[in-house]
């Protein structure tokens, strides 16, 4: 994914369905300046990782 489609999708009013390495995430934050996105493993709000936007994908 790149940056764009992960800010179009974090500011989505829809539920967009969003994968780190096979796993379901939420988008929270995306630095557009780095290429980085915070985002939510699960339903666990403590479990979040910062990764590059290139490591998500959309849909499944």
């Amino acid at each position: 994914m790149d940056v764009k489609r992960a800010k179009d999708i974090y500011a989505s009013k829809e539920m967009i369905p969003v994968h780190l390495d096979g796993e379901s995430v939420w988008i929270e934050r995306v630095d557009e300046e780095n290429g980085m996105a915070t985002v939510q493993v699960g339903s666990r709000p403590t479990n979040t990782h910062t990764v590059g936007v290139e490591r998500l994908e959309e849909g499944k």
